[in-house]
Order: C-alpha cells, then sequence, then structure tokens
C-alpha cells in the first residue's frame, strides 16, 4: 500500500522556466527524499502529483534536451 506523503508543511518554489505570472506555474517542493511533488499554481489546494526523484531527474533532463513534452500523456 502507498501511502501519500504529509506535504502540510511544504514549501513551494515556481519554475524557473515560468514567465513570470502568478497563476500558470508549475511549482514544485525541494525536501522531501526520493520524491518530487508537482503542482499547478492555478489550483494549490488540489493534491499534487508526486514522481520519483528518477522519473522527475529524466523528464527535467527530457526537457532541458529539447524533448517534445506535450506529446506525454
Amino acid at each position: 500500500m502507498k501511502r501519500t506523503p504529509d506535504l502540510s508543511t511544504a514549501v513551494w518554489r515556481k519554475s524557473t522556466y515560468s514567465d513570470g505570472g502568478d497563476n500558470n506555474c508549475v511549482e514544485v517542493a525541494d525536501g522531501h527524499p526520493g520524491i518530487v511533488p508537482v503542482r499547478d499554481s492555478k489550483t494549490p489546494d488540489a493534491r499534487p502529483l508526486v514522481f520519483s526523484a528518477a522519473s522527475w531527474s529524466a523528464f527535467m533532463e527530457g526537457v532541458k534536451g529539447g524533448a517534445d513534452v506535450s506529446t506525454i500523456g
């Protein structure tokens, strides 16, 4: 059984790739060993997505390398 991590005290930071807008950003919370919580700033009270650190790292490497992430889904 997987448990949902307690993110009630998570400190969220906006993506450095955001355009600076207040409500159109991807936010991540650091400091959670082995996982990367991710949320949409438009819906901060919604349950965040939680990725393994390895999966998030692979995703970010793909983005940095120019992968077309619009086809992921």
